[in-house]
């Protein structure tokens, strides 16, 4: 039951799409609406603002990083295996490709 939590929430921290929440915060254009199209770090550098990009590739790295994180920490008080834990980090990584809350249409997962 924890385990399937614990891929629950780490997938949806994957979908979190830092391309669109940071470019809403410096007050840009979708990522969605140039180049590639695709809501990444990349894309966001084409619109040649390269923090807003820096910006990007952290948040998509630190979510990876962060449910990696947290299943480990939680592991050994909810009985979790290290399989399950890399499991988590698979959930994050499909959340960014397939984003819940961008109708799963998400980053390539290059960076």
């Amino acid at each position: 039951m924890y385990a399937t939590l614990l891929l629950i929430a780490a997938y949806l921290l994957g979908s979190i799409p830092f391309a669109v929440v940071v470019t809403r915060l410096f007050g840009m254009a979708d990522p969605r609406t140039y180049g590639s199209g695709n809501p990444g770090a990349t894309n966001v550098l084409r619109s040649g603002n390269k923090l807003a990009a820096i910006l990007t590739l952290l948040g998509d790295a630190l979510k990876g990083w962060l449910a990696v994180f947290l299943a480990a920490s939680l592991a050994p008080a909810l009985g979790l295996s290290g399989t399950e834990v890399a499991a988590a980090g698979l959930a994050a990584f499909l959340g960014h490709l397939y984003p819940v809350f961008l109708g799963f249409k998400g980053g390539k997962g290059v960076a």
